[in-house]
């Protein structure tokens, strides 16, 4: 790899942890406005729960980014089918732990890679991967799943919800620079102050 390129990918690196906490940031914005009740809430029989996704996404962070680099992102300890169950005496404490547990395995491992580590092999279900696309597919499923956590959160608020991104008609103000949103690059940076 050529100086350009190692610059390249180091800055791919960056980038991608940035969109990683951009996601994180995202969820957590949706699921500070949720009650209990409303975290635990299917809204139908076939869906499922923002705690269940939470549990899921981790799941797969656990599986993709542990031994990155040196083992199968799916795991065999892995029991996929049980992180879309929630036992009756799960809390929303266990399952924010959980999150954050998944997330400090994601941005541990990624601050662990080199540039040299992005065109590496890995492999997610013995399907070869470039460390650059299982990063992208990362990216791209959390990105899916925290979509689901904002859209049902959002549903459940109803018009108690408070706006992740530009609010409605601010578009022109907040382009303006003539009021200040919390957002950057379309994600909210820091709460709204009313």
């Amino acid at each position: 790899m050529n100086l350009q390129s190692m610059d390249l990918a180091a800055h791919y690196l960056e980038e991608a942890a940035r969109q990683f906490r951009g996601h994180k940031r995202m969820a957590e914005g949706a699921i500070s406005q949720l009650s209990d009740q409303e975290f635990f809430r299917a809204i139908d029989s076939e869906a499922n729960s923002v705690a269940i996704i939470v549990k899921h996404i981790v799941g797969n962070q656990r599986s993709r980014f542990t031994d990155f680099l040196t083992t199968d992102g799916e795991k065999p300890n892995r029991h996929r089918d049980t992180e879309f169950i929630i036992d009756a005496n799960t809390t929303r404490a266990d399952v924010m732990h959980w999150w954050e547990q998944g997330w400090k395995i994601v941005f541990d491992t990624l601050a662990s890679l080199k540039p040299e580590d992005v065109t590496r092999t890995v492999m997610i279900r013995n399907e070869p991967h470039t460390v650059l696309q299982a990063i992208n597919r990362q990216i791209a499923h959390y990105a899916q799943h925290i979509g689901q956590i904002v859209f049902l959160a959002k549903h459940l608020k109803g018009s108690e919800w408070k706006t992740l991104s530009i609010p409605r008609g601010k578009s022109a103000e907040y382009l303006s620079g003539t009021e200040k949103l919390g957002y950057s690059k379309g994600v909210m940076t820091e709460p709204v102050k009313k």
